[in-house]
């Protein structure tokens, strides 16, 4: 039997209840017979909701003591006062003897997982999925937050410079990974779903012309632009799928500009049914600052949407070009201008598209993605049975 061993710092039943789950997403190409997914937290995911990521395997799930407890004892988790806390990791990776480890995010779950591999030889990966300079120190709001993010530098260093490979899931993370002088990790976009993407071949307007906003809605992803732009166009009907701490705003906006009834708030959807819904949209519109490319775009791209996305405030998102977005500010009259122009030109609208979905199938297909994690699998395992031959 093949185990493979997963530590989460995230509550999983957060977006696990809200149906964003993804086939395989725990293991890929049902290359292992066992994963035991490991929560650094007291979280009790729906063990029935998870199996679909674990493909055929059999599912464990496995709650270590929560280390959040732990700051105070430990002086801010200096690393050195952790031993008692990993202590519990070691012993469960003894126990479940996985071939080997894989961490998403880069705090105290990387650190268990180089405890555990320095105690016990097991190999371990990190998915990377922000850059925390950028995403997390740099937006770090009163003092308590930034002192947590200050202390827990340390335990993120020793977690990634001992990872056998860091995997940052688009290239924006990179930058935090040569500060930290990490030289083992290579790109590997985020998995998506495998079976509900489906490629648009209707680029016929509707009537009126259908235009979906996807993401979390809060300030630095506050799209209110987008709206104001959409009430200047008496022929669009927006779709907002998403909540957050903006959430109430946004309603407020279409409201004071007089089109409510042409804005509707979706506040959670299955990614399966969101996913089989996209290209029946004619323009996919949306606004972050981050520094990033989220799965939320990756995905109307993958269908062969128009996506309309501003250019951030700092440097740019390598992977968003003018090939395949159309890139504005974020003003109201530079999404107005970008809405208009994809309306009024069939032959552009539908270039962008095409040109969208065949870049986005050679870059970050599902079976693409996915192959490429158990090539990195297997060799780390296989590396692994070599040397101990």
């Amino acid at each position: 039997m093949t185990a493979l061993m997963i530590i989460v710092p995230d509550r999983i039943s957060d977006f696990v209840d809200k149906g964003e789950v993804v086939d395989r997403y725990y293991n890929p190409g049902n290359l292992f017979d066992e994963v035991h997914l490991v929560l650094t937290n007291n979280d009790q995911p729906n063990r029935a909701a998870l199996r679909r990521m674990v493909g055929e395997a059999k599912l464990f799930v496995h709650n270590l003591p929560d280390a959040r407890g732990e700051f105070v004892r430990t002086l801010g988790w200096r690393p050195w006062l952790l031993g008692p806390w990993t202590r519990h990791a070691v012993d469960l990776a003894r126990a479940v003897r996985p071939a080997m480890i894989r961490c998403h995010g880069a705090l105290l779950n990387t650190f268990a997982a180089s405890a555990i591999k320095k105690t016990l030889g097991i190999p371990y990966v990190v998915s990377l999925h922000i850059n925390p300079d950028e995403d997390v120190r740099g937006r770090a709001a009163g003092f308590v937050k930034r002192a947590v993010t200050v202390a827990q530098q340390d335990i993120e260093r020793i977690g990634l410079i001992n990872a056998d490979l860091v995997m940052p899931v688009y290239k924006p993370i990179a930058p935090y990974l040569d500060r930290l002088g990490v030289t083992r990790y290579e790109v590997c976009y985020n998995s998506l779903n495998p079976t509900f993407l489906c490629k648009k071949d209707d680029y016929a307007l509707h009537r009126p012309v259908r235009v979906i906003s996807v993401g979390r809605q809060f300030a630095e992803k506050n799209p209110d632009n987008l709206i104001k732009a959409v009430a200047a166009l008496p022929a669009v009907h927006l779709t907002m799928v998403g909540d957050g701490s903006h959430h109430r705003h946004l309603c407020d906006v279409a409201t004071a500009c007089g089109i409510a009834d042409r804005v509707e708030f979706i506040p959670s959807i299955a990614n399966d049914e969101l996913c089989r819904r996209l290209p029946n949209f004619d323009i996919f519109a949306t606004h972050s600052e981050y520094w990033e490319l989220s799965k939320s775009v990756i995905e109307p791209l993958l269908t062969g949407l128009p996506v309309v996305i501003n250019r951030r405030n700092g440097a740019p998102v390598p992977e968003l070009t003018d090939d395949i977005c159309l890139l504005v500010e974020n003003t109201v009259d530079s999404y107005r201008r970008a809405l208009e122009r994809l309306m009024g030109d069939d032959r552009y609208r539908e270039s962008l598209g095409r040109s969208a979905y065949a870049h986005a199938q050679r870059h970050w297909s599902p079976a693409a993605t996915e192959a490429k994690f158990v090539t990195i699998y297997r060799g780390l395992i296989e590396g692994r049975r070599g040397a101990a031959a």
